[in-house]
């Protein structure tokens, strides 16, 4: 497979490792319910009952958001070289159109969409369940035995929205932020922490473009799906209480409508903070991360000087 492909699985996994603990608390946070809920006042000690929490709902994201990161940026360098044929190194677009570059940040964002939903809706059920010894795995098997393949799609359209819309921004606002920030003879120092510094700010960025849709599909997959059972087996219940209007659960908008009746604009930025923290943190690793591992797979080749060789 391509450079650009390890580059981006492996730097998506060290990413995932890194900012779990604090994705638990964004989850968290945006699935409270809106009355009477006392979980999104809780303090960040009281997020993590035990060790465990700090790993819980990590096992799906580290190898779906590995192959997500992979598809995500060989997806974006192809789609920036079909859109501008004069690209021959997407890892440093220097005289493209932003606006190119947006676009294809977000044909990236919807390639990715078949590893991000069923990796999503693992994670967040994960991350939400009560019960400590809840693992993602037993979660995608108790999906997938109750609805089947199509179930693990559940909150699809609202994620691929998100992800198309947030990795246009993701890609755009970090070469934005490079172009800005770079300056002649640059050191290696300058140019590492620069990548550090964009990597963050992108990340940022790009989460504050999508949080209040983020919010919205965390609250859509938090519903379960075995809404058609009235009385279950204690032994086969759902992982999750139910959430759900007229035997069924409530869509995208209806969430939405509710959640703005309830407490207006406001809960659609709940999270946010602890949010633009990890994304700041996770980003900023991935990043330099994948430039890392770009040169490095290259270079053994003698193909470090090559701009071909980063999407070959």
């Amino acid at each position: 497979m391509s450079s650009d492909f390890w580059a981006g699985y492996l730097s998506g996994a060290i990413g995932i490792i890194i900012g779990n603990p604090l994705d638990l608390v964004k989850v968290r946070l945006q699935a409270g319910h809106t009355e009477g809920d006392t979980a999104a006042a809780r303090s960040l000690r009281n997020q993590f009952e035990t060790a465990g929490s700090l790993v819980r709902g990590a096992a799906a994201p580290i190898l779906g958001y590995g192959a997500l990161n992979a598809l995500l940026f060989v997806a974006y360098n192809r789609a920036l070289m079909v859109l501008d044929p004069s690209v021959r190194d997407p890892t440093n677009p220097t005289g493209t159109s932003l606006y190119k570059i947006w676009v294809a940040g977000a044909a990236g964002g919807l390639a990715s969409w078949i590893v991000s939903s069923p990796t999503e809706l693992v994670k967040c059920r994960a991350q939400l369940s009560s019960r400590a010894e809840v693992s993602s795995w037993a979660v995608a098997k108790d999906i997938y035995k109750r609805q089947g393949l199509r179930g693990l799609y559940f909150g699809g359209a609202i994620t691929s929205v998100r992800d198309s819309v947030g990795y246009g921004f993701y890609f755009w606002s970090y070469e934005l932020s490079k172009r800005y920030m770079t300056t002649e003879n640059e050191t290696a120092h300058q140019t590492a922490m620069k990548v550090l510094l964009c990597g963050g700010i992108a990340g940022i960025i790009t989460w504050a473009s999508v949080f209040p849709l983020d919010v919205v599909k965390t609250k859509l997959q938090a519903q379960t799906l075995d809404h058609l059972r009235t009385a279950v087996p204690s032994d086969t219940r759902p992982l999750l209480a139910s959430s759900v209007e007229h035997g069924r659960p409530l869509t995208s908008l209806e969430i939405a409508k509710r959640v703005y009746r309830a407490e207006g604009l406001k809960t659609f930025y709940r999270g946010l903070g602890v949010c633009s923290l990890r994304a700041f943190i996770v980003n900023a690793v991935q990043w330099a991360t994948y430039e890392w591992l770009m040169k490095a797979f290259n270079e053994p080749l003698g193909k470090a000087h090559d701009p071909v060789s980063t999407v070959e």
